[in-house]
């Protein structure tokens, strides 16, 4: 478990653009399980997220025409029960952190993996994202 003082200021970047935080199972079931879509960051203390990842949604968000109906973030080494019951909804994607899954009525849509975070700009994947919103949202 990483310390809350650490976390604190990368929780920021998202729970500033209007992700709500999921910490426990209910929560976790609540919110993907909500009608309309459903953006949900698994976020990490790792390089990739500070560097590409949290940059990456929020350009995502400030540019895209179409938006997810919800966003929701889970923290790894953290929201511990939380991230291991949003992975069960990430199925059959292996456990992956950061990662970003978009459900529409509860249902996986489409998921982008720690493999198409790492060696991306931020730019790279808002464009992604950007594709991702307009085919789902």
């Amino acid at each position: 478990m990483y310390p809350a003082e650490l976390v604190a200021p990368m929780r920021a970047e998202l729970t500033q653009l209007g992700f709500n935080e999921a910490t426990s199972i209910d929560q976790v079931d609540s919110l993907v399980n909500q009608s309309g879509t459903v953006l949900v960051v698994l976020n990490s203390v790792c390089g990739c997220a500070a560097g590409s990842m949290r940059p990456g949604v929020r350009k995502a968000l400030e540019t895209a025409q179409k938006k997810p109906s919800h966003l929701v973030t889970c923290f790894a080494g953290v929201d511990r029960e939380a991230v291991e019951q949003a992975r069960k909804y990430m199925l059959p994607y292996p456990p992956s952190s950061p990662s970003i899954a978009l459900f529409k009525d509860g249902q996986l849509q489409h998921m982008v993996e720690r493999h198409h975070i790492e060696g991306r700009t931020a730019d790279m994947i808002a464009t992604h994202l950007n594709a991702m919103f307009e085919e789902f949202c």
